[in-house]
């Protein structure tokens, strides 16, 4: 037969009460954060959709400020080569002028003046500092002041002016992640929106019996080129053809060695491997402690201009005179810059386009995610103001009903 204490009706009281307290407490959270789930046994199943759907959320929105920083940084990459194109348009307003045959050389002289404060303006933009405080067109340098203006003195000019200017900054390295395996590039180097003719490099040193001695790399362009023991001149140039860098190499049929051309105007860039003398072995870059162009052999021969160097060759033109080579390469180095300033405006606004496509996706998004993660965890205010409702009622009842079973005794006031 069992047996019955007088402590078990109170202590199953006790127990009871204690369940429907914990209910109505765990309720009460719940409705404080509006979420169903407050621990993981309340809907495991919800509970792993809703860290997946978190998860994607919070990348989601790494990937919206990604692709709305991209969109403010190449809006005012934009705004700068226009501010470029426009000086260079009026530079060749002046070479038309100057060109035509009816001006005097105290004319073209002034005209010259112009063209060397239209120049400053053109170092001052290529020069521009974005809101973040990064130079625009340094590429991965983006504290480096990417141009330096080297002035000296020049017949005509009455003082010293810009004779050159040399590129310092890096290729354009900066990207952002803006989707999944989506990568949004941010900038374009100096060395190829301020740049008009295609650049040509010319080793003189006759690589006919060059053997690469061990295994190395080089850089073009930033595409790194593997060279294996016993590579010859032409497996090496091949290997340039195959990569993604905008050049072409070959064989000079004059000097057997190393000829490099690039495909678009932009200035070549070319860096042996840490440890690796490739390049310097076949002429064509020197060894120095900085690697960055411009670092070309002194042998090597070397052509194509930036577009200050188009505005400059104009200018001197001007100041002597000369409206033979002011009408001729004159005008078509200035139509050489600004086709390609054309060329890098279209490469920006494409890139905006893409980046402003992506940012309207993602925006999308969110809103499909949100409202997924909603329907997993969020609380039903209705259903859960009910239940609450019900269990006070039902705790109040189960209070009352206590009271009138256990009824105290003279030993609960001895205690």
């Amino acid at each position: 037969m069992r047996r019955v204490s007088t402590n078990m009706p109170n202590d199953d009281l006790q127990y009871r009460l204690r369940r429907q307290e914990a209910d109505l407490s765990n309720l009460q959270a719940k409705m404080g954060t509006q979420k169903r789930i407050k621990d993981l046994r309340d809907d495991p199943l919800a509970a792993a959709k809703a860290v997946r759907y978190e998860s994607y959320l919070a990348r989601l929105d790494r990937f919206e400020n990604n692709a709305q920083y991209a969109k403010d940084h190449l809006k005012v990459s934009d705004g700068y080569l226009r501010q470029a194109q426009d000086v260079m348009q009026r530079i060749r307003e002046l070479a038309v002028q100057g060109g035509n045959g009816t001006y005097s050389g105290e004319d073209m002289r002034y005209m010259g003046i112009e063209v060397n404060e239209l120049l400053k303006e053109l170092v001052q933009v290529s020069n521009s500092i974005g809101p973040d405080g990064k130079r625009l067109f340094a590429g991965d340098k983006a504290f480096t002041e990417p141009f330096r203006a080297v002035e000296s003195s020049v017949a005509g000019a009455g003082e010293n002016v810009i004779a050159r200017v040399d590129y310092q900054g890096a290729g354009s390295s900066r990207r952002a992640e803006v989707g999944e395996r989506a990568i949004a590039d941010l900038d374009i180097g100096g060395g190829e929106a301020f740049w008009a003719e295609k650049m040509q490099i010319f080793s003189s040193f006759d690589a006919t019996a060059y053997r690469a001695a061990s295994q190395t790399s080089f850089f073009v362009d930033g595409q790194e080129i593997a060279v294996n023991p016993g590579d010859t001149i032409h497996a090496i140039a091949a290997k340039i053809n195959d990569s993604a860098a905008s050049v072409k190499a070959y064989v000079d049929p004059t000097t057997r060695g190393l000829a490099i051309e690039g495909t678009s105007p932009h200035l070549i860039r070319l860096e042996d491997a840490p440890g690796g003398s490739v390049l310097k072995d076949l002429g064509v870059i020197r060894q120095t402690a900085d690697p960055g162009a411009p670092n070309w052999h002194p042998s090597a021969r070397v052509s194509g201009g930036s577009a200050f160097d188009m505005v400059i060759r104009l200018r001197d033109a001007l100041f002597r005179g000369d409206g033979n080579e002011v009408g001729s390469l004159g005008i078509g180095g200035i139509d050489l810059a600004l086709d390609n300033l054309g060329a890098r405006l279209a490469e920006i606004g494409s890139r905006q386009e893409r980046v402003e496509m992506t940012w309207q996706r993602i925006n999308s998004e969110i809103p499909d995610v949100t409202s997924h993660l909603a329907r997993e965890t969020s609380l039903d205010f209705s259903e859960a103001a009910t239940d609450l409702g019900m269990i006070e009622f039902a705790h109040k009842a189960a209070l009352q009903t206590a009271s009138k079973i256990v009824q105290p005794t003279l030993l609960d006031f001895l205690r």
